[in-house]
């Protein structure tokens, strides 16, 4: 996830930092981005009274609800160029809707697949809307139940998509390690039988890694250029050398899994078990027609004899 905002910034901020967001998920080797489409208005209400002030033991306490998503949100008119860059350097990119109108504009921008976010998994007018576009989806189920998940599936079938996964999340941010139950991943494909990824809001890049081995396929992480830059995620984002330390990881994990197949001899070994293994020699030099004894014969190296 791009960690885009528009904050006090002018129009320049696309020239200038955006494209460099796009270039390090592409040198990271990231397969996508992901950014964000709303407004204020379409997420809350201008009402600074305490029902609208964040106050939960976030990165954001303090601030009202309305001045955050002003300050975060990413401008729809930059939304076109961002794609397009990113498309530029092979890399898929689409966005995370909020409310009807941002499913239109996306639509009218033709973009290949959208993501719901844990928030809005509530909001079932949402979840048909873009589910009758017919694009892939991917949803994130922070705080949803096994039912809960069960029933937002039948939404988006009912709903004329069948191309969707789920992703695994812990909607803290930031988010313990020990809250994460990455294992969980293996029961959810077995239960829902579609692919299940990761959305990880944890410091660092192991729980990521350590969901590989239970089936994960998808993994979300917000990352920045810089975790002092102003906006509201920086500060709970991964630079781009830990996300490219983190997809070089994941990499090795997916191809070191292997198959459960028994156990099988790699090229490297048989190439070692006949350099390095050992193998009957003769110990002395024998007659022609001599009977074999104990101690005519050594066990040496190398491995290519009998």
């Amino acid at each position: 996830g791009l960690g885009l905002g528009y904050g006090r910034c002018s129009r320049k901020y696309w020239c200038t930092e955006a494209p460099d967001f796009i270039e390090a998920a592409k040198e990271s080797g990231a397969s996508a981005v992901k950014i964000q489409t709303y407004t204020p208005d379409t997420l809350t209400i201008n009402c600074k009274n305490n029902y609208f002030k964040i106050n939960h033991g976030t990165a954001w306490d303090g601030e009202y609800l309305y001045d955050l998503y002003k300050r975060a949100y990413t401008p729809w008119e930059w939304h076109e160029e961002i794609f397009n860059y990113a498309a530029s350097l092979n890399l898929i990119a689409f966005s995370s809707p909020f409310d009807d109108t941002a499913v239109d504009f996306l639509e009218s921008l033709n973009v290949p697949a959208y993501k719901i976010a844990s928030f809005e998994c509530i909001d079932t007018q949402l979840i048909k809307k873009v589910a009758s576009t017919g694009k892939p989806m991917i949803i994130s189920m922070g705080m949803s139940t096994f039912d809960e998940i069960t029933q937002i599936i039948e939404y988006i079938k009912d709903s004329g998509c069948n191309n969707y996964a789920i992703l695994k999340c812990t909607s803290s941010y930031p988010a313990a390690p020990q809250e994460s139950n990455v294992s969980t991943i293996a029961d959810m494909r077995e239960k829902f039988d579609c692919e299940v990824g990761l959305s990880d809001h944890t410091p660092g890049i192991g729980v990521a890694v350590a969901s590989i081995v239970y089936g994960a396929s998808i993994i979300e992480k917000h990352f920045t250029l810089d975790t002092k830059m102003e906006g509201n995620d920086h500060r709970v984002s991964i630079m781009p050398n830990d996300l490219s330390k983190m997809i070089k990881a994941i990499r090795q994990v997916e191809e070191s899994l292997g198959k459960t197949n028994g156990r099988t001899i790699s090229q490297g070994e048989m190439i070692n078990r006949e350099n390095l293994g050992k193998s009957l020699v003769a110990s002395q030099k024998i007659k022609a027609g001599t009977i074999l004894q104990k101690d005519h014969i050594s066990v040496k190296s190398p491995g290519q004899g009998l």
